[in-house]
Parts: structure tokens; sequence; C-alpha cells
């Protein structure tokens, strides 16, 4: 605890140093999803890639414990293209100290999968489908509140 009682330095920004900086999950999250094609009446696969800022990480799905929040991207269907599952990468287990047992986690560069189906009758052309990515950051010693990005997933039906 001395180093909380210390000073600021010199080089301080003249805002309140003492407090320590906001973190939000979403701030340390950033989704890339890549343009998917669909035939009508056939699925494909979308990629949504997750980086996520060195020195934190967010909890894999499945997560841990039920208390903590997953990592989940929830794609909603729109004209004529479906969502049949989503695929979640196999996660690290690694021990922090705010934790009595190691936790699943995604660190760095993660691969979310969606397998999507066109409707045979779905129109022909591009579809941007909306979708929301829960996430829970943590670093090495707390977590932070949960929070969603929005993500639009292009989809070009041919």
């Amino acid at each position: 605890m001395a180093a909380c009682a210390q000073a600021p330095s010199s080089n301080a920004p003249a805002t309140n140093a003492a407090e320590p900086p906001l973190i939000k999950s979403t701030d340390v999250v950033k989704a890339t999803p890549q343009p998917v094609t669909l035939a009508a009446g056939e699925s494909g696969e979308a990629v949504v890639t997750l980086q996520i800022t060195k020195g934190y990480h967010v909890n894999a799905n499945p997560p841990t414990f039920s208390y903590l929040k997953a990592t989940e991207l929830e794609i909603t269907p729109a004209s004529g293209i479906a969502v049949e599952f989503m695929t979640y990468p196999d996660a690290l287990t690694k021990k922090f100290a705010f934790a009595e047992k190691p936790l699943s986690v995604y660190e760095g560069e993660t691969i979310l999968k969606a397998r999507l189906k066109a409707d045979k009758s779905a129109k022909p052309g591009p579809h941007n489908l909306s979708a929301k990515l829960r996430v829970q950051a943590c670093d090495d010693n707390v977590c932070y509140a949960p929070g969603a990005l929005d993500v639009t997933v292009p989809v070009n039906v041919k």
C-alpha cells in the first residue's frame, strides 16, 4: 500500500493523478469481422477476429466459474440468413492472484466463428448482420465491469 501513499510525479497529467485510470472492458478488445460470401441455400463460416490489448485477457466461453461473464458473440439473423451455431476457440488456462483456481481465458488474437445459412429465397447481394460482442476484460489483478461492442458482419449472398 506504500505506492498508494506516494505523491504524484511531476510529469503527471493535471487531472486528479491519484485516481487509477478508468478501464472499460470494451476499451481493451477490438472486434474485426471478415466478409463472408454465401450461395443461396448454402452454409458458410463467418469469422470475427478479437484483438485483446497486451496485459489484459477476457473470460473464455464457457467461463471457469458461473459468476464470470463469458465472451459471447450474438448475431441477429436477418434477410433470409440464419445463424446455425457459434464456435469458440480453446481457452488458455492461467493462474491469477485474484482467483483461487486457474481461469480459462483468451489473450492476444482470438478467432470466433459463426456458421451461417442463407435460405434458398435469400435476396442476392450485400447484407449486414448486426451483432453484439459481450466481454469481461481483466488484467493480472482485477476484472472490470462487463461490456458490449456493436459489430456488423458483412454477408454477400450470391
